[in-house]
């Protein structure tokens, strides 16, 4: 006996392609590929272009305050030579001992001084021959020393001559003391000075125009961003009905 799963007894059995109709097999090609995604263009906006780069750059920045570090390199560079140079014109030129009489050059223009080289507390006394009242020996203002040719050198007599010329000089000293004598001019205030100002002035100003540019350089920014912002908004327009 023969039994026909799936239909009635009796009914009759449809093979495919009859009755309803069929599911096909697979997707149809409708213009493009049909995976459920929306074609590039179409569906949700896309994000916004990257930031333009704000200008001026920090570079500026860093470029002002490296400035400023070569301006103080100037100006401890120009005040060391400034002094060298005072301290090498002042160092004395000729060298003679207690009781010797040397011929020197005296020329008012130099403004020729004597130094010594002694040990602290040595008491000494010197003489210039000449016309008097043509030549003065006068105590300094000031404490002066000074090294050179491996001594140190004290500022002992400031000499003053009216006029250029030759002259004897001799200096001594106390019993059983020793000392060195030597002829040189005073140090030049003037190169002193100016290396103080070079000192001070020169990375003065550099530390102004570093402050001065940054200032300028944050200022700018600040503003480009604030500007960047509002070329934003007004490209994508205010926040949407809903909030946010």
């Amino acid at each position: 006996m023969s039994n026909d799963f799936g239909s009635p007894s009796g009914a009759p059995s449809h093979g495919p392609g009859h009755g309803a109709p069929q599911q096909p097999y697979g997707g149809q090609y409708q213009g493009g590929p049909s995976y459920g995604y929306p074609p590039p263009g179409y569906g949700a906006p896309q994000g916004p272009p990257p930031n333009p780069k704000i200008k001026p750059g920090v570079g500026w920045i860093v470029g002002a305050w490296l400035v400023f570090v070569i301006s103080v390199i100037v100006g401890v560079a120009g005040f060391t030579g400034g002094l060298f140079s005072a301290i090498g014109d002042a160092a004395p030129t000729r060298s003679f001992g207690p009781g010797e009489k040397v011929t020197v050059r005296l020329d008012p223009a130099d403004k020729p001084a004597i130094y010594v080289s002694a040990e602290k507390g040595t008491r000494f006394e010197c003489q210039i021959e000449g016309d008097p009242g043509t030549v003065r020996l006068q105590q300094p203002g000031m404490r002066q020393t000074l090294t050179s040719g491996g001594l140190q050198w004290e500022l002992a007599l400031r000499v003053g001559v009216d006029r250029a010329g030759d002259y004897p000089v001799t200096c001594t000293t106390a019993e059983g003391t020793t000392a060195k004598f030597g002829l040189g001019r005073e140090i030049a205030t003037g190169s002193v000075v100016g290396g103080a100002i070079a000192l001070f002035a020169v990375p003065g100003l550099g530390f102004l125009l570093a402050v001065v540019v940054t200032i300028v350089v944050l200022v700018k920014r600040s503003g480009a961003r604030k500007r960047q912002r509002a070329a934003q908004a007004g490209a994508w327009g205010g926040p949407g009905p809903y909030g946010g």
